[in-house]
């Protein structure tokens, strides 16, 4: 990229990417999702803490180019103090739509962040003796 050129990021990619929120592992941490983009090498560690439903604490760790790493940080804001109902349903596009845009070639990066949500449910969901494939939540289901 020339030095004056504009950057393809947004401003929020950018500051979550030079000031990431929320890193390194969580010590016994009730769920972890590990997930990994064979494509482009980019592997993401998201360690949720968790009281009743709520998710009370999200760190991650990250290897991969700017939009993961961002994608990650911001991820962990989304996520804390967030129901586990809302962390389910939490999509590719919230992720984009939280970072104010993503290039066409990174929207992998809020893939990755879906996955790696979609992943620590699921450990959750082993850890409290229940499957995702079951159907069972492993958390109050308010209705």
């Amino acid at each position: 990229m020339a030095a004056n050129a504009p950057s393809p990021y947004s401003p929020t990619v950018l500051d979550h990417y030079q000031n990431p929120r929320n890193v390194g592992a969580i010590e016994d941490a009730d769920a972890v999702g590990v997930v990994e983009n064979p494509a482009c090498g980019d592997v993401l560690h998201l360690y949720l803490r968790v009281d009743g439903g709520t998710i009370i604490r999200a760190t991650f760790r990250s290897f991969g180019c700017v939009a993961a790493i961002a994608a990650g940080s911001r991820l962990t804001e989304l996520l804390t103090m967030a129901s586990l109902e809302r962390a389910a349903q939490l999509g590719q596009q919230d992720v984009v739509a939280a970072l104010d845009g993503l290039p066409p070639m990174k929207l992998h990066a809020a893939a990755l962040a879906e996955a790696a949500v979609r992943a620590a449910v699921s450990d959750l969901c082993r850890r409290r003796g229940a499957t995702a494939q079951e159907g069972a939540a492993p958390w109050p289901v308010t209705t």
